[in-house]
């Protein structure tokens, strides 16, 4: 790929990474990613705004080839995948300045060895001038990690957001093309890595309301060229009531779990309630994340394994946990052999959930009517909690 031509004088860098298929050894990547950088020339200084993972820096460094010299090489995060290919840039300008926030500087240094005498900071609010074109930098502290700043080119009303606005996607259109498509990539890039800071990116979505943005340019997936619709989903994300939905996780061994899963499924249902299943055996966990956006209601399924919850069913309450999503009911159902603490031990795992934890269903082998009943009396409850906080 090419370096492409945005508008006079700014143009898209960096890689598409079609193949990738899983991002920190974690992440499912279902429609790969790309590293977006982008330079921009002013009548003194140009200016590069992030680089790419260093597994893409032989396509990024061939399209410097025969550029402009760099004068100011912008790190919005210092993350490797935005910034990994600095040093490489700096061996082929030496000059060039970094610029970043002061808590990026030290992470930079840690993470990448950069001599500290590369660096210029920044403060929140600072410009830096290009000549006829003017950088101002916005400190936006947890999007996600604590040195993360945007910047805005003041002439042209582009926002570099870098993982703000972001989303997984290899593609060869520079812009979005596909709201629906990007809608979801997005909502899952939200949910995998920005949800537990919601309180933060609520602040920062307010830093940027006085600001004329006629452009997005994250860096990973495309630029949005009506910015308007994207930053309304994130204030819905962050700042809208959960929805009338239960989120179900659940892992059967020996099918008695998965019956009483199905059997909660029917009576949400037939109480008005709508409900997302994941089996964990082959859940892709990005869209489990997805429906945690949303979620009034997490309910977890698990058999009882060596006293405890199912490996799987334990990792799901840890993922709850670490996200922080907006529901604001848990409960739990399942069966067991002879005995257990599972419902002590997914408890004591999420103490992140500000959630009222729902009496739990469990049941001893094969559920019976008893405990059908029991799964009839959680739908009604849950359906009432709904409908009691204007969910339903």
């Amino acid at each position: 790929m090419q370096k492409r031509k945005i508008t006079e004088g700014i143009h898209w860098m960096g890689a598409v990474d079609w193949d990738r298929r899983l991002f920190d050894s974690l992440i499912p990547l279902p429609d790969g990613t790309s590293y977006n950088a982008y330079l921009i020339e002013g009548s003194e200084k140009t200016a590069l705004l992030d680089t790419v993972d260093p597994l893409m820096a032989d396509v990024f460094l061939g399209q410097l080839d025969g550029g402009p010299k760099i004068d100011l090489i912008v790190s919005h995060h210092a993350e490797q995948d935005h910034s990994g290919t600095i040093p490489h840039v700096l061996e082929r300008f030496p000059e060039a300045k970094v610029v970043c926030t002061p808590k990026a500087k030290g992470m930079l240094i840690d993470l990448l060895r950069i001599r500290e005498d590369a660096f210029l900071t920044v403060a929140d609010g600072e410009t830096l001038s290009l000549g006829d074109r003017t950088l101002k930098f916005l400190h936006t502290p947890w999007v996600h990690w604590p040195e993360t700043m945007v910047s805005y080119l003041e002439e042209e009303r582009i926002l570099f957001s870098c993982d703000f606005f972001g989303s997984h996607i290899a593609a060869s259109d520079l812009y979005v093309t596909d709201k629906g498509r990007v809608y979801e990539a997005a909502k899952r890039y939200f949910a995998e890595i920005m949800m537990p800071f919601r309180n933060v990116i609520e602040k920062n979505l307010e830093k940027l309301q006085p600001y004329d943005i006629r452009m997005i340019a994250p860096s990973h997936g495309q630029i949005y060229r009506e910015p308007s619709w994207i930053m309304d989903a994130y204030l819905d994300w962050v700042q809208g009531a959960p929805k009338n939905l239960v989120v179900l996780p659940f892992v059967s061994m020996h099918d008695s779990t998965r019956r009483m899963v199905d059997h909660l499924v029917s009576a949400l249902a037939a109480n008005g309630v709508s409900v997302e299943p994941f089996n964990l055996t082959v859940t892709d966990t990005g869209k489990l994340a997805i429906v945690l956006v949303d979620a009034a209601t997490i309910v977890i399924g698990t058999p009882t394994l060596l006293a405890g919850p199912h490996p799987l069913a334990a990792y799901a309450a840890f993922l709850a946990n670490a996200l922080r999503p907006k529901a604001k009911f848990l409960s739990i159902v399942g069966s067991y052999g002879w005995g257990g603490k599972t419902v002590e031990t997914l408890a004591g795992m999420i103490p992140n959930l500000k959630v009222e934890v729902l009496n739990p269903v469990l049941c001893k082998g094969l559920p019976g009517e008893e405990d059908f009943r029991a799964l009839n009396d959680l739908a009604a409850t849950i359906a009432a909690k709904h409908k009691e906080h204007g969910f339903l």
